[in-house]
């Protein structure tokens, strides 16, 4: 007598083992979109659980994938999730699991940095993201510039960007990720993630950064003359200020003494409030009529 195969295992969330369900649908990651693919799902959980309540609002997932970490957040109790994905071939994946959990997962086929992250969904709004390696930092720049608009962001982005965002003044990873993260958000990294952990394993070690914005800046500052002092400061960090600051045009020893700042310290010595006291003496100083030149990135 024929007997049937037996079906697969199902997982705690009701649904097959993510493996499972990337063999059964021919996915593979593609190098170019910097995917990486996380099967397990306790640590998806942990991820998710990492990002606090999600009972409320919205919660944003970039770069689903084959739905581990959409399956985490859900089984978290994630109100609605908002899940974007530019690469098809994980729609019908990602589809299984919005039948699972009726009206709580919307999937987005489009290109996240094409999309208003910010202003998707009903608040309170929080991103929970693997990001891409590819496109994870300047997504994460972009959110920066919009701390209003969320409650948190919790991503995984390689661990030396992490450090990057944590990293104290007087440390070799302060720089400016640190200064524009850290002046109107706090910033903790919650777990690291071993390259192990992924298939294909990438090339370097993971880590999960948590960031909750704050309710006022740790100090005041015009945010696009912050943005100048900071990359003129840390274009040439391992000069004085003295000279790294001649990229914003005249002389910066008055901005400097207004802003109580000695001028043969170097950029990753200075704390982000002394930043903002620079940029609003430059600011004060362009008022003046004198202006100021250079760099207009942010910070």
């Amino acid at each position: 007598m024929r007997r049937e195969p037996a079906s697969p295992e199902l997982a705690a969330d009701g649904l097959p083992p993510l493996r499972l369900v990337a063999e059964r649908h021919g996915l593979f990651a593609r190098k170019s979109l910097g995917q990486h693919f996380l099967f397990d799902l306790n640590l998806t959980r942990r991820i998710a659980d990492a990002a606090g309540d999600l009972s409320t609002g919205t919660t944003i997932e970039v770069g689903p994938g084959p739905g581990g970490l959409t399956r985490g957040l859900l089984a978290a109790g994630a109100a609605h999730v908002i899940a974007i994905e530019r690469d098809e071939r994980f729609v019908p994946v990602l589809a299984e699991i919005a039948a699972a959990y009726p009206g709580r997962l919307e999937v987005m086929t489009a290109d996240a940095m094409k999309v208003a992250v910010h202003a998707l969904g009903a608040t309170p709004r929080r991103v929970v993201a693997n990001l891409p390696y590819n496109v994870g930092t300047p997504l994460l720049i972009d959110w920066l510039e919009h701390p209003e608009d969320f409650v948190g962001l919790t991503v995984m982005l390689q661990k030396e960007v992490v450090e990057r965002v944590v990293a104290a003044p007087g440390t070799d990873a302060y720089g400016r990720l640190a200064v524009a993260a850290q002046w109107h958000w706090t910033a903790r990294r919650v777990f690291d993630v071993p390259a192990g952990a992924f298939v294909p394993p990438p090339k370097v070690a993971s880590a999960i950064l948590r960031l909750e914005p704050r309710a006022e800046p740790v100090a005041p500052a015009p945010r696009a003359m912050l943005g100048r002092v900071v990359a003129a400061a840390f274009g040439q960090r391992r000069k004085m200020l003295r000279s790294a600051l001649r990229a914003l045009g005249g002389d910066p020893l008055a901005p400097l003494a207004a802003a109580g700042i000695d001028p043969t310290a170097r950029a990753e010595t200075l704390p982000v409030t002394a930043f903002c006291a620079l940029a609003r003496a430059y600011a004060a100083r362009a008022a003046s009529g004198c202006g100021a030149t250079g760099p207009r990135e942010a910070p």
